[in-house]
C-alpha cells in the first residue's frame, strides 16, 4: 500500500502521558494530581466535567493511576522494545507534581528532576528523540484546592515558573516540546483539562474561556522562555482534531459546522497567529463574556506564537441543525457527533475515518502554514490473548495503515508534517474511561480494568507491522 516513502528524517514513534504509563503516584515526593482524583466507572466522567466529590482519593473506590503500567520502574524494558520496533521519537509528559509536588514549593523536587533526566538519557542512548509536553492533563491537586486551578491568574506565575524549570533542566536532551495537550478539552472536559470544578450557579463560559486566557498566556511564556534557553529547539501547541462535517448541504449545516471547527481553533488561532480573532470577540460579546485580561497581554501573545501545530486524530465528526437528525448521535467520543451514515465505528463508537486525517491535516496547513505533528492517532479496542500468547490486532493494523496511507497524501499535497507518534504503543490506562480494556498498544500489558495482572509486556501482530513501516519510512504500509 502506498509506495510513498516519507520525507527524510520523519519523527516515527509513539505518544504515552505521565499520568496513564507512570503509576508510582505518591513515590520520590510526587504530590497528587487531577488524574489521581479519577476513579473507574460511571462516577468518572461526571467528574472530568468538573463535578468533584473530594480532593482526596477515596476508600473503597479504584484508581488506574495511581500504578498505571507502572512505566515509572518498567522505562527501561518498555523503551528497549520501542529501539526493537525503531523509533526514532517518543512523546512524552512531565508530570507537573513530580516537579513542584504543590504546585510552589519553594524549590524543585530533586528526585521527580531526576527521574525524567534517567529516561531522557535512556530514550537518548537508544536514539530516540524525547518530544515532551509540560501539562498533559495533571494540575497539581493543591492548586485546585487553593486557586481553583486555572480560574486563577496565579496559574499563570507557576506555571511559567514550572515551565523554565524543566526548560533549563533539560535544554540539552530535549529539543521537541509541547505545552498544553488538547488545549480545547477544557471546553468539553473541564476538570480533566485543566482541573475546574464548578459550583451551582457559576456561569461556566465565563469560567471556561477566562481560564483559556490564562492557558494561552501561560502557553506563550513558556514559548519565550524555550526560544531564549534552547535557541535551536521547537516548541508547539497541540489540538485535540478532527473536522465537523455537515450532515448535508443545507447552508445551516455547513454553519453550524464551521461554527463547531471554530470552537477548537479559537485556541490554535491564538497561540499560532498571536491574538485573538473576530468570531471569538463576537462570540463574547453575543454571550456577554467579559475576559480580564492584563497590560501586556496582547503583546505577550502576539510576540510568542509556536513553532508547529501538533495535533491528535482519531475520528472526524458530523454535525446537524435537523432535531431528528440530532437523535443520532454517537457514544463514546468526548465531542458530540451525530452518526455518518457513511462511516464504520469503533468498539467504542468512535467513527473511522481515514481521508478525515488527510482533510484534517490540509485545513491545519492551510490554516497556519507551519509544520504540523500528529502526535496522537489510533485505535482503542479489545484485545484477545490466544492460548499460545499471542494478540492477532490485524483490525489495528487496518486502521493504522489506512490513517498512514492517507498522511502520505497530506504529505503529497503539500502539508510539512514533522512525524508521527501513535497514540499508546504500549497498552496504558484510557483517559475517558480509565479501562485497561480500551487498549491502543503494539505492546500487551497484563493489566486487567480491576488492577489485576502481572504487568508483562507481550508484542502484538502490530509490533513487528509497524516495526516495517518504519523501517520502509511509511513505503511498505503492508496489503
Amino acid at each position: 500500500m502506498t509506495g510513498f516513502r516519507f520525507p527524510e528524517n520523519f519523527l516515527w514513534g509513539g505518544a504515552i502521558a505521565a499520568n496513564q504509563a507512570e503509576g508510582a503516584y505518591l513515590e520520590g515526593g510526587k504530590g497528587l494530581t487531577l488524574v489521581d482524583l479519577l476513579p473507574t466507572g460511571e462516577q468518572r466522567r461526571s467528574i472530568m466535567k468538573g463535578n468533584v466529590p473530594s480532593f482526596k482519593p477515596l476508600d473503597g473506590e479504584f484508581y488506574p493511576s495511581h500504578e498505571a503500567i507502572d512505566f515509572y520502574h518498567r522505562y527501561k524494558e518498555d523503551i528497549a522494545l520501542f529501539a526493537e520496533m525503531g523509533f526514532k521519537a517518543l512523546r512524552v509528559s512531565i508530570s507537573w507534581a513530580r516537579i513542584f509536588p504543590t504546585g510552589e514549593d519553594a524549590a524543585p523536587n530533586e528526585a521527580g528532576l531526576k527521574f525524567y533526566d534517567d529516561l531522557f538519557d535512556e530514550l537518548l542512548r537508544n536514539g530516540i528523540e524525547p518530544v515532551v509536553t509540560l501539562a498533559h492533563f495533571d494540575v497539581p491537586v493543591a492548586l485546585i484546592e487553593k486557586y481553583g486551578s486555572w480560574k486563577n491568574r496565579k496559574m499563570v506565575e507557576l506555571f511559567e515558573r514550572y515551565s523554565k524549570t524543566v526548560l533549563e533542566r533539560y535544554k540539552d536532551k530535549v529539543k521537541y516540546w509541547m505545552t498544553f495537550n488538547e488545549i480545547n478539552m477544557l471546553l468539553h472536559l473541564p476538570f480533566l483539562g485543566a482541573g475546574l470544578v464548578f459550583k451551582e450557579g457559576d456561569n461556566v463560559k465565563q469560567i471556561q474561556y477566562q481560564a483559556a486566557h490564562h492557558q494561552l498566556v501561560a502557553s506563550a511564556l513558556a514559548v519565550k522562555a524555550c526560544h531564549e534557553l534552547i535557541p535551536d529547539a521547537k516548541i508547539g501547541c497541540m489540538l485535540a482534531a478532527g473536522s465537523f462535517y455537515p450532515y448535508t448541504c443545507n447552508p445551516d449545516d455547513v454553519y453550524q459546522g464551521m461554527e463547531k471547527d471554530r470552537e477548537s481553533y479559537f485556541f490554535i488561532d491564538v497561540q499560532s497567529r498571536g491574538e485573538y480573532p473576530g468570531y471569538a470577540k463576537r462570540f463574547f460579546r453575543d454571550h456577554g463574556l467579559t475576559i480580564e485580561m492584563e497590560p501586556g497581554d496582547a503583546e505577550i501573545l502576539k510576540e510568542h506564537t509556536v513553532d508547529y501545530i501538533g495535533f491528535s486524530y482519531y475520528s472526524s465528526r458530523t454535525t446537524s441543525t435537523d432535531p431528528e437528525v440530532n437523535k443520532k448521535m454517537t457514544s463514546g467520543n468526548v465531542f458530540g457527533s451525530v452518526a455518518n451514515p457513511y462511516l464504520d465505528k469503533s468498539e467504542w463508537g468512535w467513527t473511522i475515518d481515514p481521508l478525515g486525517l488527510r482533510i484534517t491535516a490540509n485545513q491545519l496547513h492551510d490554516r497556519y502554514q507551519k509544520p504540523l505533528f500528529v502526535v496522537e492517532n489510533g485505535l482503542g479496542a479489545h484485545d484477545e490473548v490466544t492460548p499460545e500468547g499471542e494478540v492477532n490486532d490485524d483490525y489495528r493494523i487496518d486502521y493504522l495503515k489506512r490513517h498512514l496511507a492517507e498522511l502520505g497524501e497530506a504529505i503529497q499535497d503539500g502539508c510539512e508534517i514533522l512525524g508521527y507518534t501513535c497514540w499508546g504503543p504500549i497498552d496504558i490506562v484510557s483517559a475517558s474511561s480509565g479501562e485497561m480494556r480500551k487498549r491502543y498498544g503494539y505492546i500487551y500489558v497484563d493489566r486487567d480494568n480491576e488492577g489485576n495482572g502481572t504487568l508483562k509486556r507481550t508484542k502484538k501482530k502490530s509490533f513487528g507491522w509497524y516495526k516495517n513501516v518504519i523501517q520502509s519510512n511509511g513505503e511498505n504500509l503492508g496489503e
